[in-house]
């Protein structure tokens, strides 16, 4: 079975987690603080990690920072607060999910089974090895690799899931609701502003080629080619 890693400074939290996720069959690892995290990543592999941000000796981010440095492993964030400033910087960072305290642990289970899911679907891909080429816009799946006008494009493992959907779905229309259970993986517990967080990143990434992702008024996206 999957093996995750749970670092959060009180002992109750990680207790509740462990105890979902060990009778779903999970092999569990603990971890009190964020500098503990990296040290045991550096030893250890991971399927995905459930993270606190307020940790002691080092905070969630930049715990999730210095381990994706090295290892692209899926990272769930846990924090009390939920304001959007913060989940925006973790989607930035990379994270895969942000869950607000208090929380219930099925929710965390469903999310957790879900993130895992899609990143093993997401490493099995083989049918993408085709090249796009617009214009000065490059996007190599396989290698998932972006260039813009010869220079690569520094995106996220979110964006670039959703701009490979999105080209490969070219010119067709894609609301939300679609992206979030094909390229997120959920629908119930989605949320239409995860898109449009993820939507304004990639179009900054993409410069002057930003155009080509078409907002839909009401409904959803479509890269238009």
């Amino acid at each position: 079975m999957y093996k995750i890693l749970i670092a959060d400074d009180e002992l109750r939290i990680r207790e509740v987690i462990k105890e979902y996720a060990e009778f779903e069959g999970y092999t569990v690892t603990e971890a009190c603080d964020g500098m503990e995290a990296v040290n045991i990543c550096k030893k250890e592999d991971f399927d995905a990690i459930i993270m606190d941000i307020m940790m002691p000796r080092l905070d969630g981010y930049s715990a999730c920072k210095e381990i994706k440095k090295d290892k692209d492993i899926p990272v769930i964030m846990l924090s009390a607060r939920g304001d959007e400033y913060d989940k925006l910087f973790g989607f930035e960072m990379g994270i895969d999910d942000y869950v607000t305290k208090p929380f219930s642990p099925k929710e965390i289970m469903a999310r957790l089974n879900v993130v895992i899911s899609r990143n093993k679907k997401s490493l099995g891909i083989r049918e993408n090895e085709e090249k796009y080429v617009f214009s000065g816009l490059c996007i190599d799946i396989l290698g998932r690799r972006v260039t813009v006008d010869d220079k690569t494009a520094e995106l996220t493992p979110k964006e670039y899931d959703l701009l490979f959907y999105l080209v490969k779905n070219k010119n067709i229309a894609l609301s939300r609701e679609k992206l979030l259970c094909d390229v997120w993986g959920y629908d119930f517990y989605g949320d239409d502003r995860t898109v449009d967080t993820h939507i304004k990143m990639l179009r900054n990434n993409l410069g002057a080629y930003r155009d080509m992702i078409v907002t839909l008024r009401g409904f959803g996206y479509k890269f238009e080619a």
